[in-house]
């Protein structure tokens, strides 16, 4: 297969599944979002709420900056909800987006992870920027 036939691959075909990230209910509490996180391994959660609309997501570097911007006991940070320190309004993309778009957005918005949204804000996958670059490629 031609590395142009890649490019043009929908995301749907590449993204992450449901399954294989940290989705999170809105009422979750820090702790267990970074907890999730570490589970994972992918350095971002998605909150969703009881429709599984996308509310917004933490990653690692938030939780960095979070740490260094607020000051109240890191124990006390732990039982706030996660999405008192979440971006609430995330980069997203269309699982029907090409590949290579992806990329260009992940690039332009210096960004490792895309949540993919359906026409109603429905979170349905995540695209990671490692299997996109590896789809492309190969």
């Amino acid at each position: 297969m031609s590395t142009e036939i890649n490019r043009n691959k929908p995301v749907q075909d590449v993204m992450i599944p449901l399954d294989k990230f940290p989705v999170l209910k809105e009422n979750t509490i820090f702790k267990e979002a970074l907890e999730a996180m570490s589970k994972f391994n992918l350095g971002i959660a998605c909150i969703i709420d009881s429709n599984s609309k996308l509310l917004g997501i933490v990653t690692d570097g938030d939780v960095r900056r979070k740490l260094l911007k607020i000051q109240k006991p890191f124990s006390a940070l732990f039982v706030d909800d996660a999405l008192d320190h979440c971006i609430k309004s995330p980069v997203t993309i269309s699982q029907d987006s090409k590949l290579i778009d992806a990329v260009e957005v992940m690039e332009a918005k210096h960004v490792w992870d895309l949540p993919v949204v359906d026409s109603s804000g429905k979170l349905i996958g995540l695209m990671h920027l490692h299997p996109a670059v590896k789809a492309i490629l190969s």
